[in-house]
């Protein structure tokens, strides 16, 4: 019977004993009818100003890593808790390195990480965990369902809210040797350490026209102020960009589904390739396909070199997932005017087909440096203008099934 349901009943009760005059009955009514009281405010206010977090040492890692977490809960009121029970939903590839503390849930990718406090006023009570990254990916946190009451346990509230957290596990770093790269110079012969562009933004001056000008490059004013043919002149800049292009299908036609180990080796390529890069001095971008978790559209991420770049590239891969929003080849079409010009361009792909190959061929006859790294099967008879490199990662997937 509901509380509400007793008070009446209680009431009565304390009325019938005044006018019986039975002392010990209105006594026990009274008393009763406190305690109900008192219980229930107990219930509706227990959960009030308690705080829970998630203190991780760090929120991001590689396969293999291990990181301790503090869970912190605060009771910021003068009610005591007697019991406080709080159910973290926890992803199992993020989870305590011992797997048996996660408690199991309705989810086969998720456990419940379950603790039980008792608090007094203005108490805080924390425990700490070492975490296991066990798989790449973008895994949230919580929210975390607490539950707590009155003293006696008789009455129950239940509060599903508070923060939502994150952590993110990057994609394995392979060494360049790994994937048949020669470390010194994985991407063939380059003519000169860095390479120099002109700034269109930064003219400098004029002189005289040669074939090989483009009609863009006319100085119109000072052809005719001279009567002769002149260019426009522009400032040398010091550059060395790469741009991965990585192609997230792992068959040639989408809607055949995808292999799971192959799209892990297609993103750690990327991720490796990424990461040497910028070792290197290269401003590295990334442009893809595929979507990012709880997104449907394509992205990109332009050419840089600072500090933070490395670990933006990285958390984007983090995130990949296995949906293919265009065809590849259409992609690189649309995309391609966005494309720092004197960019080299990586390809990341799983197969070489003729559709993806008359592309390729389409970009490269507009100037731009193209090298495309195969983890599919060997192709042969290929274009001699597009470096292909095929990349045997047969062993590296059977470690990983085994």
């Amino acid at each position: 019977m509901a509380r509400e349901r007793w008070l009446p009943l209680l009431a009565a009760a304390f009325i019938l004993a005044a006018l019986l005059n039975i002392p010990l009955l209105a006594a026990f009514s009274a008393a009763l009818a406190v305690l109900i009281l008192l219980l229930s405010f107990w219930q509706k206010h227990a959960l009030d100003r308690v705080v829970y977090r998630r203190k991780p040492h760090y929120s991001r890692g590689f396969p293999g890593e291990k990181v301790e977490i503090t869970v912190e809960v605060e009771n910021r009121k003068l009610l005591p808790l007697s019991w406080l029970r709080i159910e973290d939903p926890w992803p199992h590839p993020v989870g305590p390195e011992d797997e048996d503390v996660l408690a199991p849930s309705h989810l086969p990718a998720m456990g419940l990480l379950t603790n039980v406090f008792s608090l007094r006023w203005f108490e805080r009570a924390r425990r700490r965990y070492p975490l296991l990254f066990r798989k790449r990916g973008v895994y949230p946190l919580g929210p975390p369902r607490m539950q707590s009451g009155d003293l006696f346990g008789i009455y129950e509230d239940t509060r599903t809210d508070g923060p939502q957290d994150y952590l993110t596990v990057f994609p394995e770093i392979l060494p360049l040797e790994r994937l048949g790269l020669d470390a010194e110079d994985p991407f063939g012969e380059m003519a000169t350490r860095r390479r120099l562009f002109e700034d269109p933004n930064q003219p400098m001056g004029v002189r005289e026209y040669h074939p090989e000008d483009g009609f863009r490059r006319v100085h119109w004013p000072a052809t005719a102020h001279t009567g002769e043919l002149k260019v426009k002149v522009f400032q040398p800049v010091s550059a060395q960009v790469m741009v991965i292009c990585l192609n997230v299908a792992t068959f040639e036609i989408a809607w055949e589904g995808f292999d799971p180990q192959l799209l892990e080796a297609l993103i750690s390529t990327a991720a490796t390739i990424a990461y040497h890069g910028i070792e290197d001095g290269y401003q590295v971008g990334l442009m893809s396909n595929g979507c990012l978790a709880h997104s449907d559209q394509s992205f990109q991420v332009p050419p840089g070199r600072s500090p933070r770049q490395l670990g933006k590239l990285l958390g984007v891969l983090a995130s990949v997932t296995p949906l293919v929003a265009a065809p590849f080849e259409e992609f690189l079409l649309r995309e391609m005017p966005r494309v720092y010009y004197g960019a080299s361009l990586v390809v990341v792909t799983a197969s070489v087909y003729p559709a993806l190959m008359e592309t390729l061929l389409e970009i490269r006859r507009h100037g731009r440096s193209i090298t495309v790294l195969n983890l599919g099967a060997r192709v042969d008879d290929l274009p001699a203008a597009i470096p292909v490199i095929h990349l045997d990662m047969s062993l590296d997937l059977a470690e990983q099934s085994a």
